[in-house]
């Protein structure tokens, strides 16, 4: 794996929506099983919604989450409801985040961020089990966002960077700003730990 060599960053250009897309399907067009992580929230969706009418072959691949709320997956708030109902039909093989489990390694991660600097459930303040190596550990933002306010279950940073590469996807000019701050070592955001330091690559869609 790529954990101990030094991580570098490139921002994609063009950084919108259809260039993730493309990202996506060259990763899935790729031989052999792949093993992919999706963000949560409303990006993947547009995402997946770009690449619904492509003929891609989503039976080699095993999809898994960065990171979800603790809540049923019909529940709003349910990442995996989500990623499932867009490809639940496609043939690809989905694995659910347990905690404690040990995680096995990735061809692609994908990331969003939030406004505080947070990657996957991993917040600049929160509580969080310790597991050693990579794996999948419970966590509880401080505070609790109101919007999503839940505990989660999240793969850690040893898991997150156990890939071939990583996507960072993000939107606005504050979240620029920040990701400016953060390569030139800004540590209080969690991102900045992926942007600097030892980890695999990372390509940064950015669009406002």
């Amino acid at each position: 794996m790529t954990e101990f060599v030094p991580a570098s960053v490139t921002w994609a250009e063009p950084g919108d929506a259809s260039a993730v897309a493309d990202h996506i399907a060259r990763v899935v067009s790729a031989p052999g099983d792949k093993r992919i992580a999706f963000t949560g929230g409303s990006t993947p969706i547009k995402v997946l919604a770009l690449l619904k009418d492509r003929p891609l072959d989503w039976s080699s691949v095993t999809i898994a989450l960065t990171d979800d709320r603790c809540v049923p997956d019909d529940h709003p708030a349910s990442n995996f409801g989500k990623i499932h109902s867009a490809l639940g039909t496609s043939g690809a093989r989905f694995e659910r985040l347990e905690e404690g489990a040990q995680v096995a390694p990735f061809d692609l991660v994908w990331l969003g961020m939030g406004e505080d600097g947070h990657v996957a459930s991993l917040f600049p303040e929160m509580t969080a089990h310790v597991r050693p190596g990579p794996a999948v550990i419970a966590t509880t933002p401080i505070p609790l966002p109101s919007e999503a306010p839940h505990d989660r279950l999240t793969l850690n940073e040893k898991a997150l960077k156990a890939t071939r590469e990583i996507i960072l996807v993000v939107t606005g000019a504050s979240k620029r700003e920040l990701l400016q701050s953060a390569i030139h070592g800004d540590d209080r955001y969690p991102v900045t730990h992926f942007l600097r330091g030892f980890g695999p690559p990372v390509t940064i869609y950015w669009s406002e």
